[in-house]
């Protein structure tokens, strides 16, 4: 017999079929009495009381009835609570009906696991009902797409039939919308301005022999897509790295790295790489004799010199230093390109003049002719 869960007490009547036989137990009646009654206290909400009721009758067989008294239970609350992948949002408590669940853009479905406080309540809404006498149900729920939020229902039910629902909402992250990067740099060569990832336009300046710089670039988001002259490391991989070839000499080379968010939201950085023209500087930095002095003083922008020396000098050391170690030095003296300094002797003959030609061309065509002309003395 189920009761409400506000009834606290029964009243049992029992009626003998033979008035002389004899009612014992939960409640009695003795010979020639055919009823008995008695009023049973219940259990608290949720027990079983048993009624046992002996009839025996006059030749002494006996008969026992049961009567189970179930006073049903108003428990609708569930003592625990999950989300997998997840935390709950408060904290889970048994009067607390509504949560919040964040979870990462990658998560397609969460476990939902509810643990009723009255086994023989009844679970319904997104998880079935485990069964009479069971207490945990669990259900896998598919979540909506990337951004959204998905509703989650549990109502538990009592066994006097008052319900209870607990809410849940499980918002999977939207796509992310970081098209920085954190780092980026050019080798050989330093960025100008200093990278900054809200910087978006670059110079680097290289010298003239450079023909190529590597460019690393690495993204704020790993999941974000890198594309332009860096290609993407891969799905998951921040750091992205290219050889960039140079434009010639004295022209600049444009490199562009546009960082894709998984949003779709784009953003490009360019890096203008200016490699440094070829030298024009076709001068002596330089220019010493022996035997005398140079007339006039030696200095880059005079190129006619002459020197005079005694019949006692029969020969003459000139050195000559390029400005330029890249620049080339031929003439009467010769050095190559990356050689800074040419030297040379030469004989004498009274009253002939040896006239010493140095001409100096410098890396981008350009040259200058420097002369000295030595006279030895007759006597």
């Amino acid at each position: 017999m189920n009761v409400a869960t506000t009834v606290t007490s029964v009243t049992v009547s029992a009626t003998k079929s033979d008035p002389n036989a004899v009612l014992t137990g939960s409640l009695t009646a003795g010979a020639g009495v055919a009823t008995g009654q008695a009023t049973m206290a219940l259990g608290g909400p949720g027990t079983a009381t048993p009624v046992t009721i002996t009839v025996t009758a006059p030749n002494g067989s006996a008969k026992t009835y049961n009567i189970t008294v179930n006073r049903l239970s108003n428990d609708n609350n569930l003592s625990a609570l999950s989300v997998t992948p997840g935390f709950l949002d408060p904290a889970f408590a048994a009067n607390t009906l509504s949560y919040t669940v964040n979870v990462a853009i990658d998560v397609a479905e969460v476990t939902v696991t509810a643990t009723k406080s009255d086994p023989n309540a009844v679970l319904s809404g997104s998880i079935t009902d485990p069964g009479a006498g069971q207490a945990t149900g669990q259900a896998t729920i598919p979540l909506g797409g990337p951004g959204t939020a998905t509703p989650v229902s549990i109502t538990v039910t009592s066994p006097n039939g008052s319900s209870k629902t607990y809410a849940i909402t499980v918002n999977r992250a939207a796509p992310s919308s970081d098209n920085n990067l954190s780092a980026l740099s050019v080798t050989p060569g330093s960025l100008d301005p200093a990278f900054a990832a809200s910087t978006l336009l670059y110079m680097v300046n290289v010298a003239t022999d450079v023909t190529e710089v590597t460019v690393t670039a690495t993204k704020s988001d790993p999941n974000a897509v890198l594309s332009g002259s860096v290609a993407d490391p891969g799905a998951g991989q921040a750091t992205g790295q290219a050889t960039i070839p140079l434009n010639g000499a004295g022209t600049p080379t444009s490199i562009s790295i546009t960082v894709t968010a998984p949003s779709g939201a784009s953003q490009t950085y360019t890096v203008t790489v200016n490699r440094a023209a070829p030298s024009s500087d076709a001068n002596l930095s330089a220019l010493t004799v022996t035997g005398g002095s140079l007339v006039p003083d030696f200095t880059p922008n005079t190129t006619i010199y002459t020197l005079d020396v005694p019949f006692s000098v029969d020969s003459v050391t000139v050195s000559a230093t390029k400005s330029d170690p890249n620049a080339v030095m031929s003439g009467d003296l010769t050095a190559g390109t990356g050689v800074p300094a040419g030297q040379g002797t030469f004989p004498l003959i009274p009253l002939v003049p040896r006239p010493v030609s140095i001409t100096v061309t410098a890396p981008n065509g350009d040259s200058k002719i420097y002369s000295v002309t030595i006279t030895r003395a007759l006597f």
